[in-house]
């Protein structure tokens, strides 16, 4: 085990893991079939140049790279632990900007990248669950960076026909190649600053379960249930 440990932290082989993670990615989105609904919602905001907060399940995380417009910025929002930048420099090989934080550590400096990009006209995106659950439950971090900016939040979640449920906490979605794919986009949420943040949290956290739920019914999926 500890060789193994020794071989990660190896920087070389962590791009490599990356690089070999990024591939995988572009294997199945490209042997398999997709479908966009609701795609009209995010495209709205992207022609008229307007940043919004796209939100999805960490569970999700693997094919979202290919929900997004290439020739529109967005930072998505990080772990600083060793896994979440793995993700990082994976989702970099699309042209992914990363924030490096999270609601535990490294959250001030974080929310205020976050801010200042969303000021910039640039999208940001964020787990709502991550980086350590419970599952399927949004924390309050998303309707915090939505009020202070006065960016709506966009849900998305994907299904494939094919795919593997990892054991994790956040019963990771594999997505494997020749597949049958959806991407569901829900309708934009809106926080002001007079909102009850308990009831836009709950109102991110349906939303995000609704399309997920959908998603995986589109695709003949039994449904991953939110940790109790």
């Amino acid at each position: 085990m500890s060789l193994v440990k020794s071989v990660v932290r190896s920087d070389a082989v962590r791009a490599f893991l990356c690089w070999l993670g990024a591939l995988y990615i572009r294997l199945v989105f490209l042997t398999s079939r997709w479908q966009v609904e609701g795609g009209a919602i995010p495209a709205a905001y992207w022609d008229q140049g307007k940043p919004f907060i796209l939100a999805f399940w960490h569970g999700r995380i693997l094919m979202m790279p290919y929900c997004w417009r290439r020739d529109r910025t967005i930072h998505m929002l990080i772990s600083q632990h060793r896994d979440g930048q793995i993700i990082a420099r994976t989702v970099g090989h699309f042209g992914i900007r990363t924030v490096a934080g999270s609601s535990s550590k490294g959250g001030s400096a974080a929310l205020r990248t976050m801010l200042k990009a969303l000021k910039a006209g640039e999208s940001v995106g964020i787990t709502p669950d991550g980086p350590r659950g419970p599952r399927m439950h949004a924390s309050d971090g998303v309707v915090q960076v939505a009020r202070l900016s006065g960016a709506p939040v966009i849900p998305c979640s994907y299904a494939t026909s094919r795919r593997r449920l990892l054991p994790s906490w956040d019963r990771f979605a594999l997505a494997l190649p020749f597949s049958r794919g959806v991407f569901i986009w829900g309708e934009a949420i809106l926080v002001d600053g007079d909102a009850a943040p308990e009831a836009a949290r709950q109102a991110v956290e349906a939303a995000l379960n609704a399309i997920t739920l959908r998603a995986d019914q589109r695709m003949g999926q039994a449904p991953v249930e939110p940790a109790p």
